[in-house]
């Protein structure tokens, strides 16, 4: 009778560990760009690809494009820790305050442009510096958006003395803040809306990556763009992450955790890193030569001067949160800098 129990008992588990092994589980996925961006067709798409072939069908997302799930691109992270959403992909800066330590990344004239050279440092800093930052949540992803540039409507921007009295939409505080120490008027605004505001005269231009430009048509209503210095560090940079709700992986089976993590972290950021690079490329090759402007060594030197207070202010500011914003900006500072070292000797 006891034996016959036991093979009952056993045959109930392994019947339970089939069932939650045959379960599909979906998981979604809320961002604020359009289905038709490159970053759904070819960074979301291949990796929920990846994740479903992986677990053999039963690990899934639902992609809710275009702030589908409601709210506005400030609240994705709040919806994701909420379980409003299972995953988001969104700008920790968009949240201002939220996130204080990430924010030192964003900080004027730190990161290279490129994708592939600063992401490794955001990575590395990210795991560093800024962890505490994103307690309750799963972090998939931490990159960057391949530095910014200067987009305008109807004026080139060469110099300090160009942007006096102009307007132009800057993504995060950081941003902002380096657009006023230039003499300008930021602008606060989701990138969807970046066209229109130009094309109506709203704003002047944008503050705003090579890589995306396309996929909100910011280069059909602008006729200048500018380009630093071949080497220079980028203006800004805006922090971009990929979030899981901590009790959703933490709900799943183990073996669909070991295929979130085997496709989270660095894997995640390389194959990011190769997809956004190609798009800054593509987008610089296909602007007609003459709408590319070039700030001169000296010029971008005087820009550089005039931002100096941004980080200074920054830091004032994070020490009220008991955040130490210089170790932090050394930080940073260290990383890049053993990067660029290893790359030269690479390189020789």
């Amino acid at each position: 009778m006891i034996r016959l129990k036991l093979a009952a008992l056993v045959t109930a588990v392994a019947c339970a560990a089939s069932a939650q092994a045959a379960e599909t589980y979906t998981l979604k996925f809320g961002h604020f760009l359009p289905s038709t961006s490159y970053q759904q067709r070819e960074m979301f798409e291949p990796w929920c690809a990846k994740l479903k072939e992986e677990s053999a069908g039963r690990l899934e997302c639902q992609i809710y494009p275009s702030m589908q799930l409601g709210g506005t691109p400030a609240k994705l992270a709040d919806m994701v820790r909420n379980g409003v959403a299972d995953i988001v992909w969104t700008a920790p800066s968009y949240s201002p305050g939220k996130f204080p330590r990430i924010e030192a990344v964003e900080q004027p004239f730190l990161m290279p442009y490129g994708a592939r050279n600063s992401d490794p440092i955001i990575w590395k800093f990210y795991q560093q510096y800024a962890k505490e930052d994103f307690k309750g949540y799963k972090v998939l992803a931490m990159h960057g958006d391949g530095g910014m540039g200067f987009h305008t409507r109807s004026k080139a921007i060469t110099s300090l003395d160009d942007l006096k009295g102009m307007k132009l939409r800057a993504s995060h505080r950081a941003s902002a803040l380096l657009v006023e120490s230039f003499g300008a008027a930021p602008v606060s605004m989701p990138p969807p809306q970046m066209t229109e505001s130009l094309s109506k005269g709203v704003i002047d231009g944008v503050l705003f990556t090579w890589s995306t430009i396309r996929d909100v048509k910011v280069d059909e209503v602008t006729r200048f763009h500018s380009e630093p210095p071949a080497g220079s560090p980028s203006l800004t940079s805006t922090v971009l992450t990929m979030l899981m709700n901590e009790k959703k992986f933490a709900s799943l089976p183990k073996d669909l955790q070991e295929i979130l993590e085997r496709n989270s972290g660095e894997a995640l950021n390389n194959m990011i890193s190769g997809v956004w690079d190609k798009h800054m490329e593509s987008a610089i090759q296909a602007t007609p030569a003459e709408q590319i402007v070039n700030i001169s060594a000296d010029n971008y030197a005087a820009m550089q001067k005039a931002a100096e207070p941004v980080a200074q202010n920054w830091v004032k500011e994070v020490a009220a949160k008991g955040v130490d914003g210089n170790a932090l900006l050394q930080g940073v500072r260290g990383i890049a800098a053993a990067q660029a070292s290893s790359s030269a000797q690479a390189a020789r």
